[in-house]
C-alpha cells in the first residue's frame, strides 16, 4: 500500500465525498483498487448513513423497536442504493483525484485477468510445475 495515507479526520472527509489533497491521489486509486474495494465502498457508505441512523435512533419519539427497525432498515436500503452505483461513484472518486475516468475499473479489470492466468497456470495447479 501507499506509504502517505489520509489521517482519521482526512479519512472521514473522504469518506463523506470530500476532496484529499494531491499527494493522497496514489492513495485514493489504490483504495479504489485494492482486492477488498468493494468492502472499502460499503465502510465509505456506512460513514455517510451514520448521522441519518443516529438521529433515528436518537431523536425520532417512538419506541426503542421502532427507531432500531426503522435505522436498520435506511442502513440496508442505504447500502443497497450505494452498491447500485458503486462503480459511478468510486470512477467520480478517482477523477476527483486527477486520474481519468475509468481508470480504476480498468486497473480491476486488468489484476482480475492477471489473478485469474495465475490461478489457470499448470505452475500453479499442484505444485509440481508439470504440465499433465
Amino acid at each position: 500500500m501507499s506509504s502517505s495515507r489520509p489521517d482519521p479526520l482526512r479519512w472521514i472527509w473522504y469518506a463523506l465525498g470530500g476532496g484529499l489533497p494531491r499527494r493522497l491521489s496514489p492513495w485514493v486509486l489504490e483504495d479504489t483498487t485494492r482486492r477488498t474495494w468493494v468492502w472499502r465502498h460499503l465502510a465509505r457508505a456506512v460513514v455517510q448513513l451514520s448521522p441519518l441512523v443516529l438521529i433515528c435512533l436518537l431523536a425520532i419519539p417512538v419506541p426503542l423497536s421502532d427507531r432500531i427497525s426503522a435505522a436498520v432498515g435506511g442502513l440496508l436500503l442505504g447500502l443497497l442504493f450505494s452498491l447500485a452505483y458503486m462503480v459511478e461513484t468510486i470512477e467520480h472518486r478517482v477523477a476527483k483525484a486527477g486520474y481519468e475516468p475509468g481508470t480504476a475499473a480498468r486497473l480491476r479489470a486488468r489484476r482480475a485477468e492477471r489473478e485469474r492466468l495465475e490461478r489457470l497456470s499448470p505452475y500453479r495447479r499442484d505444485g509440481s510445475g508439470s504440465f499433465d
